[in-house]
């Protein structure tokens, strides 16, 4: 028997592939599932509200959720017994078809695998899926996939935790700053989970990318045994990979575009853009189409956002900033004026470095969520400051606050575990308040 844990997206989709295979599966969640009526049809018991260890300790194998923590007693006792517990990453590799393009990182996963994707499927012939941690998992990808599919897959660390034999063809890491502290005993550990994409690579058939200007990247503190290394850098040239100099950008030492020409905003996008460069290499795509899907790419949603304007003040939405270095990045992709929505569940890394970023930006902070008195403890008194008890009362006292030329930044630089189900849930929200008060404008 396999027991999946977990009754989300990738717990779901693990046990329908299981099922379909002809194994036997069984499926806990501890919390409160929106659905089980896809486990009914599908004949797949299940639990709920409750982890049965004795049912994980019966397992030939366990299949973990990227939200459930690896600590948790079941898994605990499981792995003391020798029971193997991998993740729904591992599974999905044994049966996928074609190409796999694997991208990790703490920062700019979901835009740079988003942009592989659509660079990837200018190429002639193209099949190509994007999965993983962003959209759809991977495990659902199988039975679409075939021997010329290339997989665009978004990893995350919890991801590589449980991993034995996942051997992606390319696999990138775009960097590494302090995140999910609070599921990591610390940083080395958690910097050792983003290196574990370039384990099982070997040989000429695996190309493995890097971030040449990060220092947690490169050089990296293990052997990496893949045939081919390509890197990029917005800041030196580098022989074989992508690079930033006078203005364009250039792929393997000849240039592709203008630096101007790439529609979105932030030093940290032209990072992403050329690592999607590095990444789609391999692929053959001409300097004209790689330069036009760049070109033509406008971003992603929650990342940064353009949402609405009123009485010249611009809302952005940057849910996805659920960490330090991200929400950073975010403050530095504007000049000032900045009217930031800040909080959430906290991931345990220090707020001062966010708090050095937002000097000379940031007119107002407005706090949401558990992270909010530890962060207003952090500004002190650097930055005025209000709490807001919810999203849309965020948005309205931004809305008060703002004039002509400012601007509204939701970047909240926590995890939104603690009001919502996810960033997606919580970007949403915050769409909808700010729509609400344009219409009551």
């Amino acid at each position: 028997m396999i027991v999946v844990v977990g009754m989300a997206r990738s717990g779901l989709a693990a046990a329908r592939l299981l099922k379909s295979r002809g194994e036997d599966v069984f499926v806990s969640d501890a919390g409160s599932p929106k659905t089980t009526a896809e486990l009914d049809s599908l004949g797949i018991p299940w639990e709920a509200g409750k982890h049965t260890t004795e049912r994980f300790l019966s397992a030939d194998e366990i299949v973990v959720s990227p939200g459930v923590p690896s600590g948790i007693p079941p898994l605990a006792a499981a792995r003391a017994r020798g029971i193997p517990i991998v993740s729904e990453l591992e599974v999905a590799s044994r049966y996928l078809k074609g190409d796999v393009f694997a991208i990790t990182g703490s920062n700019g996963k979901t835009t740079t695998t988003t942009l592989v994707g659509e660079i990837l499927k200018k190429s002639p012939d193209a099949h190509v899926q994007v999965g993983g941690n962003i959209g759809t998992a991977m495990c659902s990808l199988v039975e679409t996939s075939t021997e010329h599919t290339v997989n665009v897959i978004e990893v995350s660390s919890f991801q590589l935790d449980g991993i034995q034999k996942f051997r992606p063809h390319v696999a990138a890491l775009l960097n590494i700053t302090p995140d999910h502290l609070d599921r990591y005993p610390d940083f080395a550990a958690y910097r050792a989970s983003k290196f574990r994409i370039f384990e099982n690579q070997r040989g000429h058939g695996n190309v493995a990318v890097l971030n040449a200007d990060d220092p947690q990247v490169c050089p990296p503190p293990v052997e990496i045994r893949a045939g081919r290394q390509r890197l990029f850098s917005r800041k030196r040239v580098v022989e074989s990979g992508a690079f930033r100099e006078g203005g364009d950008l250039y792929l393997n030492g000849a240039a592709v575009m203008r630096e101007s020409d790439v529609r979105l905003r932030g030093e940290h996008n032209i990072e992403n853009v050329l690592a999607a460069m590095a990444i789609t290499a391999e692929y053959g795509v001409s300097a004209g189409a790689l330069a036009s899907a760049i070109h033509d790419f406008r971003g992603v949603e929650h990342r940064i956002e353009f949402v609405a304007a009123a009485r010249g003040i611009e809302f952005f939405n940057d849910s996805k900033a659920t960490n330090v270095d991200s929400a950073i990045k975010a403050v530095e992709s504007f000049p000032g004026s900045l009217i930031l929505i800040l909080g959430g569940k906290d991931k345990g890394a220090p707020y001062d470095p966010l708090i050095e970023a937002m000097r000379g930006r940031v007119k107002h902070v407005l706090l949401i969520g558990e992270a909010s008195e530890k962060i207003a403890a952090a500004m002190g008194k650097l930055f005025p400051s209000s709490g807001a008890g919810s999203m849309a009362d965020a948005v309205r006292q931004a809305a008060d606050l703002g004039t002509a030329g400012d601007v509204v930044l939701l970047s909240p630089a926590c995890a939104s575990f603690d009001m919502f189900e996810n960033y997606e849930h919580r970007g949403r929200e915050f769409k909808k308040a700010v729509q609400e008060l344009m219409r009551n404008a």
